[in-house]
């Protein structure tokens, strides 16, 4: 997320109330994940497994929970936590606007598009030419959407990622301030839910069609003209690169990639990134061909077992 206009560090530090170090005027521009962060950005760390990792990020600016040598051209923002701290400023950058009618008074919609009734369209949402938003879609804000989609009834758009912190006290979520975007030609079919980015964007690319009941974790990014059967679930920070096809009841973890051209068979669970141009089947996932082999083999086992039972009281 980028801010409306460049922080001081000392602006940001008084903000959240901690201490920080390095030039009080250094200039803030925004707040990412470490994912998609970029100079000028805001990142948070706050277990010592992953300091290393954020301090040689491109964020300039490391919200962290322990002093330690600052990287030159960096500056720190010292924190006792920083979890909670990201969201403080999440809510005060991008604060949650409530809507009073169905339709926002910011909402833009393009020529030709027909929204049927009961849908719910946010602030600052963006919709193209000649789509169609059928019964009882929810488009929560900031989401944009481009020309000739065509949204199926009861399909939420923006909804918050799935990011918790666990306290003592129970679970703490992280705030989501990014946003669903939807390129031209995709269709989404009835009762899928595509949840937003924590502070960048989730992205389904140009001609991509998803059927009925498929959720989309926060900050993935779907290629072109991909193909996703029902009940498909996608984690969070994954990439499925052009032209994937995912068939049924597929499941994967977060931060995989998926390479263009593959095809997923159904019930398969990925697992870890996988390439692209193969078929690819079972859990753990395996090329096809591979797998299935392997289950013929195991219907000759008790076949097997039973030769060699007979073999030793021979």
């Amino acid at each position: 997320m980028n801010f409306l206009q460049p922080q001081a560090l000392k602006e940001i530090a008084s903000l959240i109330e901690c201490e920080y170090v390095g030039d009080p005027n250094f200039e803030v521009l925004g707040m990412n994940e470490i994912h998609v962060v970029s100079a000028g950005d805001i990142v948070f760390v706050d277990h010592p497994k992953y300091y290393d990792k954020a301090l040689a990020s491109k964020a300039t600016v490391v919200l962290i929970n322990k002093k330690v040598e600052c990287p030159e051209g960096k500056v720190l923002l010292i924190s006792d936590d920083p979890f909670r701290d990201f969201n403080k400023l999440t809510a005060h950058f991008k604060p949650f606007q409530a809507s009073h009618k169905p339709i926002s008074d910011s909402a833009k919609i393009g020529t030709g598009t027909t929204l049927q009734p009961n849908c719910f369209i946010g602030n600052n949402v963006v919709i193209g030419d000649h789509c169609t938003i059928h019964s009882n879609v929810s488009i929560y804000d900031g989401t944009i959407i481009g020309d000739n989609v065509i949204i199926h009834a009861n399909t939420v758009l923006g909804a918050s990622a799935f990011y918790y912190k666990k306290r003592p006290e129970g679970y703490d979520q992280l705030q989501s301030c990014g946003r669903v975007i939807i390129e031209n030609e995709v269709h989404i079919g009835a009762s899928c839910t595509i949840d937003r980015g924590v502070t960048g964007d989730t992205t389904i690319g140009a001609g991509s069609k998803l059927d009925n009941l498929i959720q989309v974790g926060h900050d993935t990014l779907i290629g072109k003209n991909c193909l996703i059967a029902s009940q498909t679930g996608i984690a969070g920070c994954c990439v499925i690169e052009d032209d994937v096809t995912i068939w049924g009841q597929v499941g994967t973890t977060s931060g995989i990639t998926i390479g263009a051209k593959a095809v997923v068979l159904g019930q398969t669970g990925v697992s870890k990134s996988i390439e692209g141009g193969k078929t690819y089947f079972g859990t753990p996932i395996e090329e096809a061909r591979t797998k299935l082999k392997e289950l013929a083999l195991l219907r000759k086992l008790p076949e097997i077992i039973q030769e060699l039972k007979q073999n030793k009281n021979g």
